[in-house]
């Protein structure tokens, strides 16, 4: 893959020309195998901030009957993204999760997104993903969240092949990860990785039952396909439009 460079915005060069080779093998076994690692405190202290919110949001005129739904954002950098969410779910508590206090601070100092007041219902918490999301499936789980929409907006797509077990969907949280939210939505400028992100969810939902494939799941709607922003609503979606780059999305709907 060649680099271009239109307002400081570059390709992603990567030495994979298609999907990881090893994808299937891969989702297949964390599909089977529990993820052990432990959660780390700040993660925990982040979440019981979120669950605060959350139930502060809903006791405050904003009366839901559990399961309580919670759209997510995550990945958040400055919060521009959970800004324009809180204002497309306006009913719904919105929880913009990012791992680098440095993005949070400009995102509660508003320096990166647009000049109004943060929504009512927008939070920033800083946590790690992974931990985070094993968190959220056990409300989800409990019966006590559910979550309507989940966005993973410009993840670092980790391009070389010796990084590809970084990427969501060949790491051990991607079976968890899609059961999180009704829809799950990514979006890339790299277009292999939503090709791998859709392939390894069409992996998981012909996976047969057995013992770690329930028979109650829940049948998936998966596509993948290039898209235009009309109105961007991240930096990065902003970086690649002006660039001219093609950005790509995933979603997976259940």
């Amino acid at each position: 893959m060649t680099e271009q460079n239109h307002s400081h915005a570059k390709e992603v060069l990567s030495n994979q020309e298609g999907p990881f080779k090893d994808l299937e093998r891969l989702v297949r076994k964390y599909a089977c195998t529990p993820y052990l690692r432990p959660i780390a405190d700040h993660t925990r202290r982040a979440f019981a901030d979120a669950e605060q919110f959350i139930a502060d949001f809903y006791s405050k005129g904003n009366a839901q009957s559990a399961p309580l739904p919670v759209i997510l954002d995550s990945g958040c950098g400055t919060g521009e993204s959970t800004f324009h969410l809180a204002k497309q779910f306006p009913d719904y508590p919105v929880i913009g999760i990012d791992k680098s206090a440095v993005r949070l601070n400009k995102a509660s100092k508003n320096n990166d997104g647009p000049s109004q007041p943060l929504p009512r219902n927008a939070f920033y918490v800083r946590a790690e993903l992974i931990d985070f999301w094993r968190l959220a499936l056990e409300k989800v789980t409990a019966g006590q969240w559910t979550i309507p929409y989940h966005a993973l907006y410009y993840p670092n797509p980790w391009p070389k092949q010796s990084e590809a077990g970084r990427r969501f969907h060949l790491h051990p949280i991607f079976p968890a990860l899609l059961r999180l939210a009704h829809t799950t939505e990514l979006r890339t400028n790299w277009e292999i990785y939503a090709q791998e992100f859709a392939q390894a969810a069409h992996i998981l939902q012909e996976m047969p039952v057995s013992d770690c494939i329930p028979s109650s799941r829940v049948a998936m709607t998966i596509s993948c396909e290039a898209f235009e922003p009309e109105q961007p609503i991240t930096a990065f979606e902003r970086k690649y439009k002006n660039a001219r780059q093609q950005l790509w999305l995933a979603i997976v709907h259940q």
